[in-house]
């Protein structure tokens, strides 16, 4: 019976592990959702859609199978479409989710997940995220220019933490930013509203541009930076949880909600292992209660959506921008790490950053996507004339 299992360590775990997730990157997911346009009302139907979705997938897998199944909007994947909806409308971004989704669940029931993320080396997928990334480590500093207290005080924050309490140095951030501009008298108060999320329903609208784009891009976002380390962090913690029916399961959710803003939903990796560590609970057997007790502050998260969007639009555009670019830090340079460390790769590997870094975009179809042609043609090239 699961209400034996339960214990005070199980639920703050399962607590951190949510608010972690929302502090770190909840930012991000709001700037994707503007670059396509979307009201106040639709980034708040975003939140409650991956929060039921979250919510339904943590509390299901973990009972399930008895083991801490942690589930995650992607972030990288929400960096990635903040950077590639620009121009395109919000009904064509929901078809972009509802095309990935799709192709998510074919790769989980079909158990094609290993065979997928081997046909893009590591390296080349690296190189096209931290291109991805790139322009939010640069907000940091243009932002700096604009608001350099408010900024460079989140900014040394951010050095303190990552020295002192690395796990919670986007927290710390996040509360220096709120106590600077609490102070500097700067909190849009006329925009804060206290209220319950609405779900507002998209038509899909189809483009093959926009599905190639960006909605392929994402799909690889999502399998090679988050389900790839979320299986790693259940594994090294012991559990031996079949993989292919948590990526159907999680990409299930994304299709059914992706209408109502969906984006991507997956395996969590970083705040997972809060979760599946002994800190949790000492019997690994018991700590299937922090997934329960995710998914129940998941869905209340959801449900107060509208009042995350609009408390985050009461900030300066500088803090955000900073908070999301600072949250991300750590991502660019493992994700350069990887990119550059092999020698065999290291030029496509650049080239593929550099194309995808750059913006450029041939027939309606975003840099993501070309960035990796190029490097991949880059690495036939290079390695054929070697061999």
């Amino acid at each position: 019976m699961w209400i034996k299992d339960l214990s005070l360590s199980a639920i703050v775990a399962g607590f951190v592990a949510v608010l972690v997730g929302f502090a770190s990157s909840v930012a991000i997911v709001l700037q994707a959702a503007a670059a396509a346009g979307a009201t106040q009302d639709i980034m708040a139907s975003w939140l409650l859609a991956l929060g039921i979705g979250m919510a339904a997938t943590c509390i299901g897998l973990s009972w399930y199978y008895k083991a801490p199944v942690i589930t995650a909007w992607s972030t990288p994947g929400a960096a990635l479409l903040a950077g590639s909806l620009q121009g395109l409308s919000i009904n064509e971004a929901v078809a972009v989710f509802i095309f990935t989704a799709a192709l998510g669940v074919i790769i989980g029931i079909s158990g094609w997940f290993d065979k997928l993320t081997r046909l893009i080396p590591l390296p080349l997928a690296s190189a096209m995220l931290a291109g991805i990334l790139l322009q939010f480590g640069l907000s940091i500093f243009t932002s700096l220019h604009t608001q350099l207290l408010l900024v460079g005080l989140m900014c040394v924050s951010y050095l303190l933490a990552k020295r002192l309490s690395p796990r919670y140095a986007i927290l710390w951030v996040l509360l220096t930013g709120v106590v600077t501009v609490l102070w500097q008298g700067q909190f849009a108060t006329d925009s804060l509203s206290l209220s319950l999320t609405t779900p507002v329903w998209v038509t899909p609208h189809w483009s093959v541009s926009a599905l190639l784009g960006v909605g392929l891009p994402l799909l690889l976002v999502t399998m090679a930076s988050q389900n790839i380390p979320g299986v790693a962090v259940i594994r090294t913690s012991g559990y031996q949880t079949p993989v292919s029916p948590l990526i159907s399961s999680t990409a299930l959710a994304t299709l059914l909600l992706a209408p109502w803003g969906a984006f991507s939903i997956n395996l969590a990796a970083i705040t997972a292992a809060i979760c599946t560590g002994p800190e949790a609970h000492p019997d690994k057997d018991k700590r299937y209660i922090a997934g329960i007790a995710a998914g129940v502050c998941y869905l209340l998260a959801g449900l107060a959506g509208a009042t995350v969007v609009a408390l985050f639009s009461a900030f300066p555009k500088e803090m955000i921008a900073a908070l999301a670019g600072l949250a991300l830090l750590g991502t660019i340079g493992a994700n350069l790490a990887v990119a550059t460390a092999e020698g065999e790769h290291r030029e496509a590997a650049v080239i593929t950053l550099l194309v995808t870094a750059s913006g450029v975009s041939f027939f309606g179809i975003a840099a993501a996507f070309w960035g990796i042609v190029a490097g991949g043609a880059t690495l036939l090239l290079v390695n054929s004339r070697r061999r």
